[in-house]
């Protein structure tokens, strides 16, 4: 078993938290962007910055 320092890791863009690698994922984990269905749900919720805004 792989030890979970080990695995790949992302940010959730909703709710910013890291998230590792799921053996569910192995064939899709490029695409993969939110940790969990709540924040794929949520997605539209992000604030977003206008372009040119700093």
């Amino acid at each position: 078993m792989t030890n979970s320092a080990e695995r790949a890791s992302k940010i959730c863009p909703v709710c910013g938290r890291p998230f590792q690698w799921r053996k569910k994922w192995k064939d899709v984990w490029e695409e993969v962007r939110y940790c969990s269905e709540r924040c794929r749900r949520r997605r539209h919720t992000i604030p977003v910055a206008p372009v040119g805004a700093e």
